[in-house]
């Protein structure tokens, strides 16, 4: 997975039925909703579709963050 594809990626995640945000600063999740093997399924084909991502791992927080998809935790609220 490159940076141009961090865009992409979020969209096919959110449109396969499963919610992805950042917590925090420095992680995020993918959270499978309601059909959960259909689910399943999907983000198996995203995964293997964008490939290895763990090196974008700051850059897809950041884009996250820019799109309102972020819980910030209680004890960050004070580092800005």
């Amino acid at each position: 997975m490159d940076p141009g594809e961090i865009p992409a990626f979020v969209d096919d995640v959110i449109e396969a039925g499963c919610d992805i945000c950042a917590v925090g600063h420095d992680s995020y999740v993918i959270s499978e909703i309601e059909e959960q093997t259909a689910t399943k399924e999907k983000l198996d084909r995203i995964v293997e579709k964008y490939g290895n991502r763990d090196a974008l791992r700051w850059e897809i927080v950041a884009y996250l963050w820019s799109i309102g998809r972020f819980l910030e935790l209680a004890s960050e609220i004070t580092r800005h």
